[in-house]
């Protein structure tokens, strides 16, 4: 059945193309969610971005129709601006009626009462928006095409059980998908297996598609760094696999995915040369209220977003040095003290400056990737749960050949800033789950803590 679905602006700004996602329904766009969206333009970030990507959305219709009369969709539905139906004497005292959200509710309420025959629903993101708009009667949802909708996130590793037999097969070159596994495994999954007869004999193998197979890398070490759990050896496995182009890695503060990531990013291209720069994306959304306008250039305002890449490198430099310290004092002969403070003798913001200026090391934000294509590359982009469906997207349309993109990130509400998503509609969750069936793509979940005892206990107790 037709229904009337009013949008809100946040709705236009979470997700640029909504215009499609509405089947064969009536869209329409009150003319002050238009003179918002005109408000966001110039609106650094995201959400100027996405703003100006729905204007140009809505713009495109211009061409195939009047937008104050209705516009055809491809979809068989239409789309309007609504210029009427503004009457605020359908709304209850009490609401404060210079504000655009009651002008949008009170369109809402009126359309609702004028056509009775179809199902009038308002859409929005905004939580406030939709506890008044309960209160009046008015049908609210969430925009939920985005949204993921599995009880449960995949995690990319599960516990099973297989006989000691199996599991030495398996550590021997591998096995065919063995007869008890009645379930649905992706490519790339691992399992965290344990004998049926010995619970303490373990293994940890990988689905290739076809087989279960032993860990590859498990023994190697990037730039100083060896993973030091289950999950961490998992995702380990799928940064260093070079047939594995999209990596997803999610977890807590302190479960290793920026210094795993990191440390093979840089072993990778300054190591090995397997590919010609790493680069380092991170959306700029304030945790808390935002410093304002920063001067300098592109470099200069990114480097205090850039916090989490310099602490992983400056750890990576310092536990590389005292590795090195460590072996010449074993071969000199000298007692080596635990408790000696280490320093690196090369600063972390010199090493980064060095490379960045030889091109392997490069610090982007989402405002400069449109039209941009990136081979040869490996592209981490930190705090991923912070961006929307769209810009996950648009993210990886930017994978040029020979190139591994690499998206990190702790999809809980905690952790979201960003008012556009939530923990079940921001990008990461989003890529998690589209992009699991595909060969060329990994997921691990990152569970257990490395930080400190104290990190531990604030992700557990608060």
């Amino acid at each position: 059945m037709i229904k009337n679905y009013i949008i809100d602006t946040n709705v236009m700004v979470h997700d640029p193309d909504f215009i499609y996602k509405f089947e064969d329904n009536n869209i329409i766009i009150p003319i002050i969610c238009i003179e918002e969206l005109d408000n966001l333009k110039k609106r650094e970030g995201i959400v100027g971005y996405h703003a100006r990507s729905a204007a140009r959305e809505i713009n495109n219709l211009r061409k195939i129709g009047n937008l104050h009369e209705g516009v055809k969709l491809p979809s068989g539905g239409t789309i309007r601006i609504e210029l009427n139906n503004n009457d605020p004497s359908c709304l209850p005292n009490g609401f404060d009626f210079a504000k655009n959200d009651t002008k949008i509710l009170a369109i809402t309420k009126n359309i609702a009462q004028g056509d009775k025959e179809i199902s009038t629903i308002l859409v929005t993101k905004d939580l406030y928006m939709a506890i008044k708009s309960d209160a009046l009667g008015i049908v609210t949802q969430d925009y939920q095409n985005d949204k993921v909708t599995a009880a449960e996130l995949y995690k990319g590793h599960r516990k099973i059980t297989l006989s000691s037999k199996e599991m030495d097969e398996i550590q021997a070159g591998g096995i065919a998908m063995p007869s008890s596994i009645d379930f649905t495994l992706y490519p790339n999954e691992f399992l965290d297996i344990t004998s049926t007869s010995d619970e303490e004999y373990e293994v940890i193998g990988k689905f290739n598609g076809k087989a279960i197979v032993p860990l590859r890398y498990a023994n190697e070490v990037a730039f100083g760094l060896t993973p030091i759990n289950k999950e961490q050896k998992m995702a380990f496995e799928l940064l260093m696999d070079p047939k594995i182009e999209f990596v997803t890695i999610s977890g807590g503060a302190g479960s290793g995915k920026t210094i795993i990531s990191t440390a093979v990013a840089l072993q990778k291209v300054i190591e090995q040369g397997a590919f010609r720069r790493v680069i380092f994306v991170k959306p700029v959304i304030p945790a808390g209220d935002d410093i304002g306008f920063l001067p300098g250039t592109e470099e200069e305002k990114l480097k205090p977003w850039m916090g989490s890449f310099y602490d992983a490198v400056e750890n990576l430099m310092v536990a590389k040095d005292k590795a090195k310290k460590d072996k010449n004092k074993e071969k000199k002969g000298k007692k080596i003290d635990e408790h000696e403070v280490k320093r690196t003798e090369v600063s972390v913001d010199s090493f980064i400056d060095r490379y960045c200026k030889s091109g392997q090391i490069e610090t982007k934000t989402f405002v400069y990737m449109r039209g941009r294509t990136l081979s040869d590359a490996l592209v981490i982009v930190d705090e991923s749960q912070q961006t929307t469906p769209h810009l996950a997207k648009l993210m990886l349309t930017r994978a040029g050949f020979g190139s591994k993109f690499v998206f990190i990130g702790d999809p809980s509400d905690n952790q979201i800033d960003n008012t556009l998503v939530d923990e079940k509609s921001n990008g990461l969750v989003y890529t998690i789950e589209k992009m699991k069936p595909f060969k060329i793509t990994g997921h691990v979940t990152l569970e257990q803590v490395e930080r400190s005892p104290l990190s531990k206990l604030a992700e557990k107790a608060m």
